[in-house]
């Protein structure tokens, strides 16, 4: 027999303001893109056609991670008994990937440009580039004071390119302007594309262990075992497993062998209290009965479970 626990809040999941927010966000990228476009080819500069590139990105980011969240609300069906919460995790590998296919193509052009200088013209690139940077921080602001799933932190890893994007233009634009030195723009613009890099690789990193089923980073499985071994009438842990479902539903399922099946109630109460602390909420766990149990993680004397996660016949 089992037991499950699925009061899971759903409201946290998907804030009322989530949806709108990334709307917003997406038309004031791609209103702007246009804009950067247009001054980009006016001005010869590299670095506001690579971050009208970045905006371009942006758009489609937010859009995809828009239709995510719409996505994602619906309720579980008999085909997907856990809802479609992960295709915002979906949603945030495509965006990471995109974003690397654009930091490639603009590195590869920051290359040809120190090959082969073109004349800039630093005072419409510095300009536009005021005016991205202050579009780039409002988009920023809608997005960080929304909920932090993998999906809007994918979106809001192109805005954050985007913004130093347009720092970059418009320390460029100064440069060329006061000193006459081109090269600075495409050598920004590599230097963009190394910081953007590397905040892509980590959401990867992240997404990609929610993908496989990893435990969340910020959880422990022993830790996890140990507290559920330490629940009174709880002997030892086995089968345990610890997963995300989407950005912010963990999952959690366990085997408890308990002294005594007649308790169950009060162990099962303690133990979902227990991993309600940890944040998880989503939880299926499994007594058995002390004997000829198999016994993972015991309970040590003074209450606290031992170390070991090596199965062993109890």
């Amino acid at each position: 027999m089992s037991e499950h626990d699925h009061h899971e809040h759903h409201h946290h999941d998907h804030p009322v303001d989530a949806g709108p927010r990334l709307v917003w966000a997406l038309g004031l990228t791609l209103g702007f893109a246009a804009v950067e476009v247009t001054a980009g080819f006016w001005s010869g500069s590299l670095a506001l056609l690579g971050d009208a590139g970045h905006m371009v990105t942006d758009s489609a980011s937010l859009g995809l991670a828009a239709f995510a969240v719409r996505l994602a609300r619906r309720p579980p069906s008999r085909r997907h008994t856990y809802g479609l919460g992960r295709i915002e995790t979906l949603a945030a590998l495509l965006n990471v990937l995109f974003m690397v296919v654009v930091v490639v193509g603009i590195s590869v052009a920051a290359i040809h440009r120190f090959l082969e200088p073109a004349h800039i013209n630093g005072e419409v690139v510095s300009l536009v580039a005021v005016v991205g940077l202050l579009i780039n921080i409002c988009v920023a602001w809608l997005l960080m004071h929304g909920e932090q799933t993998m999906n809007t932190r994918g979106a809001l890893l192109h805005v954050l390119g985007d913004l130093l994007g347009s720092v970059a233009a418009l320390v460029a634009g100064a440069v060329i302007v006061f000193t006459g030195w081109t090269p600075i723009d495409p050598l920004l613009s590599l230097l963009i594309c190394l910081l953007v890099l590397g905040s892509s690789l980590r959401l990867l990193r992240e997404v990609l262990q929610a993908l496989l089923e990893g435990v969340p980073a910020h959880l422990s499985v022993d830790q996890i075992g140990r507290a559920l071994a330490a629940v009174p009438g709880v002997s030892s842990v086995h089968d345990l497993h610890v997963w995300t479902i989407s950005s912010n539903r963990i999952a959690l399922s366990a085997h408890l062998v308990v002294d005594s099946l007649s308790r169950w109630p009060d162990v099962l109460a303690a133990a979902r209290h227990e991993l309600l602390h940890q944040g998880i909420a989503h939880v299926t766990l499994q007594p058995e009965p002390a004997v000829h149990a198999v016994r993972w993680l015991k309970r040590a004397a003074n209450g606290v479970a031992a170390g070991d996660n090596e199965p062993e016949s109890g």
